[in-house]
């Protein structure tokens, strides 16, 4: 389990942090909302991995079977390795100044859009206060490498459920599928 896990864990998050590195330089054309919905797309593309490791255990380690605990384990620790390569790849860019106006323009993206919703001045006051206080908090790595690995985890575990799900189903013996069983 051990080699399969490690083997699909790393590639998924090489590609899932590649994707982050390769969507950097055009972040501004992106923009903040247009950033969730590709950055949780290349997430999903990453964590296809944890579907094909999955299968790739229950074919080469388990001997074509898999019940579902164990499929979803094996798809779990997949995800798990996959977002922890994502955060750390995040500290990287975050602690190493390659994205030294992040915080100020995404303070001012959460202010903007909350005026453009009608905020009145007190609420805006609040928001930007808040905002100041959570990227306080943001400076600390155990904080930002945690709040990091919160985004993508989720989706992989989500993957991993369905994958084992798929995976774990027995397979029709030739006998039923041909009709005789």
């Amino acid at each position: 389990m051990r080699k399969t896990v490690l083997t699909f864990g790393l590639i998924s998050g090489v590609i899932i942090s590649l994707f982050m590195i390769g969507t950097i330089p055009f972040h501004d054309q992106i923009g903040f909302d247009r950033g969730l919905v590709v950055g949780y797309a290349g997430m999903f593309a990453a964590f296809l991995l944890v579907y094909f490791g999955v299968r790739s255990y229950r074919d080469n380690v388990a001997g074509g079977s898999v019940k579902f605990g164990r499929a979803f384990a094996v798809g779990a620790l997949i995800a798990i390795i996959s977002s922890v390569m994502y955060s750390a790849t995040w500290q990287v860019i975050w602690f190493g100044g390659f994205m030294p106006d992040f915080a100020a323009k995404y303070q001012a993206h959460v202010i903007e859009s909350a005026r453009a919703d009608g905020a009145t001045q007190q609420e805006l006051d609040k928001t930007a206060a808040q905002q100041k206080k959570m990227w306080e908090m943001y400076q600390n790595p155990l904080f930002n490498f945690g709040l990091t690995l919160i985004e993508p985890l989720p989706v992989g575990l989500l993957v991993a459920l369905i994958s084992a799900a798929i995976v774990s189903r027995r397979r029709r013996t030739e006998g039923v599928m041909a009709g005789v069983g």
